[in-house]
């Protein structure tokens, strides 16, 4: 006689608990019994003892919910990182300008006691110390949500060759410079042509320091060498350190007799890169993007107007991102086969650099640190926006005349 419906429900309730429980060996004595009394299959029979009283999720979002277990509900522990540290992060976050995690876990140590100075944030002991604590891999976790996508157009290179000076400036080598010492720069143009290279446009001059990643950027009308050689004069005249070198590529704007006779002059060592080789130049490569790009963007500015006001906006981004923003240095770099790994100092901002060199002076050290305690990012990444906003409608305006 078959059982019923109800009497092989009754059934499996009464075998389950012990087939689960019970060895291979047992589970099989028990599973032949199950086969028997209700005839199912036996891949059927051990499903249903496996699963009796659980949810089962199968495709398509179906759940097959057996009867409700007896055992308590798994307790689901308390969120450290609860919506305070969230709106905190994010604030700091967006004053940081939507930095990487990595920047960001190294920064938050300096800049949340600052902000708090400033007045900018006011946080409880335990949320700051979660902040001060936090892990590069919470970050991009909390923040997963709000992180926004960016696209970017190609560039068009600006460099000309130079004249024929080119033999008498050597080409740089681990000889002439002295990486490991504040002072030595990499200078490049940064063209604002809106991507039409017609005409005249506005260009930025962005030079870096190779050792401590301070950088400097100009606006000037156009790359005429007057004009380049006077944003190098007024460079070397507001850097807190001594221009012991330059390097540049190979564009006549560089390359010039006046440049070359004011660096014999002051004892500055002049070395241009490898034509054709943008690495040789690759930290202030690195500048041209994550400053000039990020901050100006690759809208045409030609007008003299446009250019007082890329300088304003350079006068504030000085102090922001070299007193602020940190950078990651590349420590080593091993190759296993096809797999690159590399590893990185922990991120620093130039400022902070500086301070760790042993061969700046303690005399600049301390009027470092006195410019330090007068800045408030909060303020100077308005002021950037502000600034930005100004540009954009000098850029709308200009194309409407």
């Amino acid at each position: 006689m078959r059982m019923t419906m109800k009497e092989k429900k009754i059934l499996t309730k009464a075998l389950c608990e012990q087939y689960r429980k019970a060895s291979k060996k047992q589970k099989g004595i028990v599973l032949t019994q199950f086969v028997k009394a209700t005839k199912y299959t036996r891949s059927y029979a051990s499903y249903l003892l496996r699963n009796h009283g659980r949810r089962v999720y199968l495709q398509h979002g179906v759940v097959l919910e057996g009867q409700v277990s007896s055992k308590r509900p798994r307790k689901i522990p308390a969120r450290k990182y609860d919506n305070a540290v969230f709106k905190a992060l994010k604030f700091v976050w967006e004053i940081m300008d939507y930095i990487s995690a990595k920047r960001l876990a190294a920064a938050l140590p300096h800049v949340i006691p600052k902000l708090e100075r400033c007045g900018e944030i006011k946080l409880t002991k335990p949320v700051r110390q979660k902040l001060i604590e936090i892990s590069p891999a919470t970050i991009d976790r909390l923040l997963k949500s709000e992180r926004d996508k960016y696209t970017f157009k190609t560039r068009i290179h600006h460099t000309k060759p130079g004249t024929l000076l080119k033999h008498q400036i050597p080409i740089r080598t681990f000889s002439d410079w002295d990486e490991a010492r504040p002072g030595f720069f990499e200078m490049d143009l940064v063209g604002h042509d809106g991507g039409a290279a017609k005409g005249e446009y506005c260009f930025t001059l962005d030079m870096t320091d190779v050792s401590s990643g301070w950088s400097e950027q100009i606006a000037v009308i156009n790359k005429a060498q007057i004009h380049v050689f006077e944003a190098i004069q007024k460079i070397r005249k507001r850097l807190p350190i001594e221009l012991l070198g330059v390097d540049s590529d190979n564009g006549g704007e560089f390359i010039n007799h006046e440049l070359h006779r004011y660096c014999e002059q002051e004892k500055i060592t002049f070395t241009r890169s490898r034509p054709y080789r943008k690495n040789d130049t690759c930290f202030v490569e690195q500048k041209n993007w994550s400053i000039v790009r990020r901050f100006v963007g690759y809208a045409r500015f030609e007008s003299q107007q446009q250019c007082d006001s890329l300088n304003e906006l350079y006068e504030v981004l000085r102090e922001y991102n070299n007193f602020f923003m940190p950078s990651m240095r590349l420590k080593e770099k091993t190759r296993d086969g096809a797999k690159i790994k590399r590893t990185f100092h922990e991120p620093k901002t130039p400022y902070q650099m500086l301070l760790d060199s042993p061969q700046v002076s303690k005399h600049v050290k301390r009027a470092l640190r006195a410019k330090y305690d007068t800045l408030n990012p909060a303020q100077l990444y308005r002021s950037i926006r502000k600034l930005q906003n100004k540009l954009l409608r000098q850029f709308k305006s200009s194309r409407k005349g």
